[in-house]
C-alpha cells in the first residue's frame, strides 16, 4: 500500500491574535487539517475516508456521509495512529448503517427496481432481481432471455443514486440487449447516469491505486458508454 501523505497540524501563533477578536473562531477555522486514508472493505475493495482534525473537539469523534464520502471529525489532541484507528472503525459503522438503511434485502431491491422501471423504462419487469456476492468482474448483469437481473453486493456500501444507476443499466438490457445507441438512450433517462459512471470509474481507480485491487478489470467496463 503506498504511503499516505499526512500534513502536520500547525501550532499557530497565539500572540498574533487581537484581544478584540471574538472568542469563538468561525466554523471554517475550527478544522486544523484534513486528509484522506484508505479503509479496507474486505472483498468490497477500499473506501477513501476523509479525516478532519478539529480543535473544538476534546474527546468524542463523529462520522457522517457527505456527498457520497465518509467524513470523520476527530479531536486535535489525538495522535495520528488514534485518529486513523477511530476513523476506520467509525467509517465501517457508517457504511454498514447506510447499506442496511437503503436496501436491506432482495425484496427491497426488487421494489426499488420496479419503481425505477416505472419511472424511467416504461414499466418493464424483470423475472427476478437479487444481490449476488460473486460479481467480482461486473457491477451487475442481466440475462434478457430469462429476465433475471443480478446486482453486485459491493454496491451495498455506495450511495443510493449509484445503486439506482446500475439497476437502470441492467433493466435497460431487458429492452435492448446490446450496448447500442438505443441502449445508451434508455440509460440516459436516469438523470444521474453519467455521474454514476464517473463515480464507479473513480472507485475502481482508487481501489487499484491504493494497492488493494478489486481483482481483474471488468470484462464489460462500467464506463464504456461515457461520451
Amino acid at each position: 500500500m503506498p504511503a499516505v501523505s499526512r500534513p502536520q497540524a500547525s501550532s499557530g501563533a497565539r500572540g498574533g491574535r487581537s484581544r478584540s477578536a471574538p472568542s469563538r473562531a468561525p466554523a471554517a477555522q475550527r478544522i486544523q487539517l484534513a486528509y484522506s486514508i484508505p479503509v479496507p472493505l474486505g472483498q468490497s475493495g477500499v473506501a477513501h475516508v476523509e479525516i478532519r482534525v478539529s480543535n473544538r473537539r476534546r474527546k468524542t469523534s463523529q462520522a457522517h456521509l457527505e456527498a457520497g464520502k465518509v467524513v470523520v471529525v476527530v479531536p486535535a489532541l489525538m495522535s495520528v495512529a488514534e485518529r486513523e484507528d477511530v476513523a476506520a472503525r467509525l467509517a465501517l459503522r457508517v457504511l454498514d448503517q447506510s447499506r442496511r438503511r437503503h436496501v436491506s434485502s432482495d425484496r427491497d431491491l426488487e421494489r426499488r427496481a420496479h419503481d425505477l422501471a416505472d419511472r424511467y423504462l416504461d414499466g418493464v419487469r424483470p423475472t427476478s432481481v437479487r444481490f449476488v456476492t460473486n460479481q467480482v468482474r461486473r457491477w451487475g448483469s442481466c440475462t434478457p432471455s430469462t429476465g433475471a437481473v443480478r446486482i453486485s453486493s459491493r454496491l451495498g456500501t455506495m450511495p443510493d443514486w449509484v445503486l439506482d444507476a446500475v439497476i437502470v443499466h441492467e433493466l435497460a438490457h431487458l429492452l435492448e440487449p446490446s450496448h447500442s445507441g438505443a441502449f445508451r438512450a434508455l440509460c440516459d433517462r436516469y438523470p444521474r447516469e453519467a455521474e454514476a459512471d464517473a463515480y464507479l470509474l473513480g472507485y475502481e481507480h482508487g481501489a487499484n491505486t491504493a494497492g488493494m485491487p478489486l481483482g481483474p478489470l471488468p470484462e464489460e467496463p462500467w464506463g464504456a458508454g461515457l461520451r
